[in-house]
């Protein structure tokens, strides 16, 4: 995938033009900690450190870095947040959902969020975390590798995953972990 960038007369301002949309419509910009958590494309931004404020459109992501951050180093992170980013198929900004929305796109959401965010921090600790089912709110996972036995994987998995889960997805109520034989 390539991803082309451009400069602006702003030598803190660069931006990025993915070959895929990023938003179906309208615009979104985040610069404080609560605006991100509508977008966890801007939350994996911010999460670099160095960056000011994004700024999202249907075609561009511009993205703001602080006066003592390099380009140099943030450019290529960058890229790959929103190569890894585009690859989930998630959206970029998450809006409010209606009350019932169809499983099917839940179970999308739930799946991308795992996928883009989740799924990475437990695999940096040698784990690794698959999204099973969803049923009657409640998202069924199968913690795996080193987390199987580890005496933090509850804590990581409530205060971690279902939290995140809750924040982005209304209809997520609870995240339980599953073992393979379950699944069966």
């Amino acid at each position: 995938m390539i991803i082309e960038t451009s400069a602006t007369p702003d030598a803190n301002v660069l931006n990025f033009f993915p070959p895929l949309p990023i938003l179906k419509s309208g615009k979104a910009e985040f610069a404080d900690a609560k605006s991100i958590r509508k977008s966890p494309l801007a939350e994996q931004l911010f999460d670099l450190g160095g960056i000011a404020s994004v700024f999202i459109t249907s075609d561009m992501i511009s993205v703001t870095k602080s006066e003592t951050a390099s380009w140099d180093q943030l450019k290529p992170q960058i890229l790959a947040e929103i190569m890894d980013y585009l690859s989930t198929g998630a959206a970029a900004v998450v809006e409010p959902q209606a009350p019932c929305p169809d499983e099917e796109n839940i179970i999308a959401q739930i799946t991308g969020l795992i996928n883009a965010r989740i799924r990475p921090a437990v695999r940096q600790d040698g784990g690794d975390i698959v999204f099973r089912k969803f049923e009657d709110g409640i998202v069924y996972v199968e913690l795996q590798g080193s987390c199987v036995g580890c005496p933090y994987a509850m804590v990581t998995l409530k205060e971690g995953v279902e939290k995140i889960l809750k924040n982005y997805i209304p209809a997520v109520k609870e995240v339980r972990n599953i073992t393979p034989q379950e699944t069966e």
